[in-house]
């Protein structure tokens, strides 16, 4: 299909220029919503090529302690060198994932990535080599064993990675992104790797107080890394609000930028670019926190099957009523999904738009449901969401689009609503182990969700998951909040 072998981008190298050129003019053509919509997401395809980069580099070390002992000691499988082989690669490896060796950078820059490479096989020996000294073991390692495996390592890590490179474009395209130019009132600019929309031709706007335009923004832009706005000065800050609750770099043309120089901007095309988003996760961290998800819904759900039964049985012989209340929720880069929950309220009296939030002496609640609700436990068939991946154990908790504080909807309460959704909504958070959940009667009580929310968001780390997924045992069994 055209559209694949537009945005896989790689029949460029071996393929010869007038391949590069086909590709490139494919790319130039202005996208329809629809072809948009339907561009692959790379994330996967980069994992793979990180993947093939580990395998290769362990490759080549292995090769190099190999070799090394056939010609030192002449045996492949020397002890002396399978001993040493054992020891670095483990730490070759480790300092490889923090020093950038399998990043994008590394798919993009050869010399990058090669040079990464070879400095964490250096770094990994001279700590072999320390930790051998301290130890007072520096007997039982042969010098000449690890020079020489150091050597042929080396360029056993240059042709893997050679080869690997050319195998990455293939698979990713050159700059092994997708990258968008948007161009909504603003000037035109030119990128032989950007695929380009047109926004006035098919009425996308950044809509701040319409929840269908942003979630349509959301679905356009879904399998997009990078999206570039170019767009009318009153615009501006619209699109940038837009892009923060995105998971993509986000980056906004602005002629300003030049003459400010404002930190986060660069030039292209004798234009200024202002920087306004960035993921919030990387690739590391996005698939720490999925481990995590997994980790505790897995077990959970088998856990809890019995309690589940058992409540589901309850519901339905109060009212023979579905067990189930299914509503659409804004989610990750502002894309709704279905959320599960036991149903509480009466079948006849079911706000499925969410216009009315339940108080504590709500009429429409059934005398199951009250229990569920005081017990937290209408919220635990949302584990089925964690497993689907719609959401997160930890995350900000997903909304109604009828949501109000007082008597404003959310969004009109604070526009950085919108950028909460930046990341996966969450069973469970940090604004709701504050205290701050429950009803939202007045725009403070909003307020003081959001902040924490926004704070989630900007700082998020592993253990910042774990510790809040304790701190809300601890607050379902004490009933309090820290």
């Amino acid at each position: 299909m055209m559209l694949d072998s537009t945005v896989q981008g790689a029949e460029l190298g071996a393929d010869g220029d007038a391949t590069k050129a086909t590709v490139s003019s494919r790319r130039r053509e202005p996208m329809t919503p629809a072809r948009l919509a339907r561009i692959p997401s790379l994330e996967k395809r980069r994992l793979q090529c990180y993947l093939m980069f580990v395998l290769g580099d362990i490759a080549a070390v292995v090769f190099g302690y190999m070799t090394a002992g056939f010609v030192y000691l002449g045996s492949f499988v020397s002890p002396e060198a399978m001993m040493q082989l054992q020891l670095i690669i483990p730490v070759f490896l480790t300092i490889g994932l923090y020093n950038s060796s399998y990043s994008i950078n590394a798919l993009r820059r050869p010399a990058f990535s090669v040079t990464r490479a070879i400095g964490a096989l250096l770094v990994a020996a001279a700590i072999i080599a320390f930790v051998a000294f301290l130890t007072k073991s520096g007997a039982q390692f042969s010098r000449a064993v690890m020079g020489l495996a150091l050597a042929f390592s080396i360029v056993g890590i240059l042709f893997m990675r050679d080869q690997i490179r050319i195998l990455a474009t293939r698979i990713c395209g050159p700059v092994a992104e997708n990258f968008l130019i948007v161009y909504d009132g603003g000037p035109t600019i030119e990128d032989e790797n950007a695929f380009y929309f047109d926004a006035g031709r098919f009425g996308l706007r950044p809509d701040l107080s319409n929840p269908e335009a942003i979630e349509r923004i959301g679905r356009m832009f879904r399998n997009m890394d990078r999206v570039l706005i170019s767009c009318a000065p009153d615009r501006c800050g619209d699109w940038a609000l837009a892009l923060k609750c995105l998971s993509v770099e986000g980056e906004i043309l602005d002629d300003a930028v030049r003459k400010l120089g404002a930190i986060g901007a660069y030039s292209r095309d004798q234009h200024g670019v202002l920087h306004v988003a960035r993921r919030p996760l990387g690739v590391r961290s996005q698939t720490m926190k999925r481990a995590l998800d997994l980790a505790i819904a897995g077990p959970a759900v088998v856990l809890l099957s019995p309690l589940l039964l058992m409540i589901a049985l309850a519901i339905w012989i109060e009212d023979r009523g579905p067990i189930f209340f299914l509503q659409k929720r804004m989610g990750c880069a502002n894309q709704l999904f279905s959320i599960y929950k036991f149903r509480s309220m009466r079948v006849e009296r079911t706000d499925n738009d969410g216009n009315r939030s339940a108080s504590k002496d709500d009429d429409r609640i059934t005398r199951v449901g009250r229990i569920l609700r005081r017990t937290s436990l209408d919220e635990v068939p949302q584990l089925f969401n964690v497993l689907g991946g719609s959401m997160s154990i930890v995350g900000p908790r997903p909304h109604a689009l009828g949501s109000q504080a007082g008597e404003k909807l959310f969004w009109e309460v604070d526009s950085r609503y919108w950028q909460r959704h930046a990341l996966k909504p969450g069973l469970t958070g940090l604004a709701q182990v504050r205290g701050f959940r429950g009803a939202t009667d007045t725009e403070g009580d909003l307020t003081n969700r959001l902040q924490s929310d926004l704070q989630y968001v900007d700082g998020w780390s592993l253990w910042r998951d774990i510790s809040i997924a304790f701190a809300t045992l601890r607050v379902l069994v004490h009933d309090r909040a820290f």
